[in-house]
């Protein structure tokens, strides 16, 4: 037991004040997050609208994550993360109180487009604000401790959602609201504000692996969201495809759904920092996230090659939580990497895009497959996904590679 608690302390060790008290704000925000996961059923069950309308509705939901991603990545270089953290959060406290009052159609798609590119500027400024707080050394726990922390709120968030929605579904606004601006005066009393210049220079990291002075002219990184776009479209399938397999097909109750689905959770919480811990700096990020991504597409498979028993669940819970702890800490780390101080919220903010567009693509595709073709061929699809950009991923490290090389010879001629 000392060993154990002695290897959980060293993982995290050394990490900034700044840092644990950015990713208390995180865990604050996303602890209120209980009015999104219960929008389809909200729209649907109390203003009757009909499930095509609900689609609509996040739809657009999704259409203003891609556009606040953008945004916010452009104005962190601009005017810093600390402010786009700050407005943001604030916003969309006030934009959920708004948003509890609408009643029609319209007013909800434009309400919750609004609230979605307003609170999607927030994630590329906090990653921006995550590199800021952290060192190279331990850039990649930092990040880790980011997801714990997120993932801990989504475990509090719609559970207690649940709860409160059993006595009023407006009180999910009211309570979504007020955690957004309790969030943002944690932040501004605890965190004092800082003022960043953006450098034109590039970090020392950055020079290991040069990145371009715009990130659409760096090749190599639209490459890598272009994969992390394609793999987190079949990722996803976890919390839409993957329920409704275990439901219809395995026959599992929905307490046992949740049990497994929340088991992933758990194991990111008590895992990753040390996994992260014991990994980092050993292997470059690529080849991580290479075996990662490649894990991840093994579990989908596993699907079509073992009988629909809960035991096949579980197999998948484990080995696609293995494959996101090796993946998604080192895609934030490759980006950090190849981005300077000038740019890193463009850089941020393409990579926080992808995800917002996988959001949309993940349950619209895996609908569509599974109504024409069956759960079994879209298992067979989502693992194809994750494998491709896998054997996509190996080739961009051995494009690194050779450009490092090709730097070094260079530099030394």
């Amino acid at each position: 037991m000392s060993l154990i608690f002695s290897l959980y302390r060293k993982a995290y060790a050394g990490l900034s004040p700044s840092t644990w008290l950015l990713a208390v704000v995180l865990l604050i925000n996303r602890s209120g997050a209980m009015a999104i996961p219960f929008m389809t059923v909200y729209l649907t069950q109390k203003l009757h609208f009909s499930v095509q309308q609900a689609g609509i509705v996040m739809a657009c939901f999704g259409m203003g994550a891609i556009c606040g991603s953008f945004i916010g990545g452009r104005l962190s270089d601009r005017i810093g993360f600390y402010p786009v953290q700050f407005w943001s959060l604030l916003m969309q406290g006030l934009i959920f109180l708004v948003l509890g009052q609408m009643e029609t159609l319209p007013q909800f798609c434009v309400c919750i487009f609004v609230l979605s590119c307003v609170g999607d500027t927030f994630r590329p400024a906090n990653v921006a604000a995550t590199a800021y707080y952290s060192s190279v050394e331990n850039r990649t726990r930092s990040y880790s401790l980011n997801r714990l922390a997120s993932n801990l709120g989504w475990s509090v968030g719609p559970a207690l959602g649940g709860i409160l929605a059993g006595y009023s579904y407006h009180l999910l606004f009211w309570v979504d609201g007020l955690t957004c601006i309790i969030a943002v005066t944690v932040m501004r009393f605890l965190l004092p504000p800082v003022k960043t210049k953006p450098q034109v220079k590039a970090t020392p990291e950055c020079a290991v692996e040069p990145g371009a002075p715009s990130v659409y002219k760096d090749w190599i990184y639209i490459a890598f969201i272009s994969l992390i776009t394609i793999f987190t479209t079949g990722f996803l399938q976890l919390s839409t495809m993957v329920p409704l397999y275990l439901k219809s097909v395995v026959h599992m109750e929905e307490a046992h759904i949740g049990m497994l689905m929340g088991l992933n959770g758990l194991i990111v919480a008590f895992i990753e920092m040390v996994l992260v811990y014991k990994l980092e700096g050993k292997m470059h990020s690529l080849q991580y996230i290479t075996r990662g991504v490649l894990l991840a597409g093994l579990g989908y498979l596993s699907f079509n090659l073992l009988p629909p028993v809960a035991a096949a669940g579980l197999l998948f819970i484990l080995m696609f939580t293995i494959g996101e702890m090796l993946s998604i800490p080192f895609m934030n780390s490759f980006f950090v990497h190849r981005s300077g101080e000038h740019n890193r919220g463009q850089y941020a903010g393409l990579y926080t895009m992808a995800f917002s567009i996988s959001s949309i693509c993940a349950p619209t595709l895996g609908s569509y497959m599974v109504g024409r073709f069956g759960f079994s061929a879209w298992w067979y699809c989502t693992a194809a996904l994750c494998m491709s950009t896998g054997a996509g991923f190996y080739f961009l490290y051995k494009k690194v590679l050779a450009n490092s090389m090709t730097t070094v010879v260079h530099e030394h001629s």
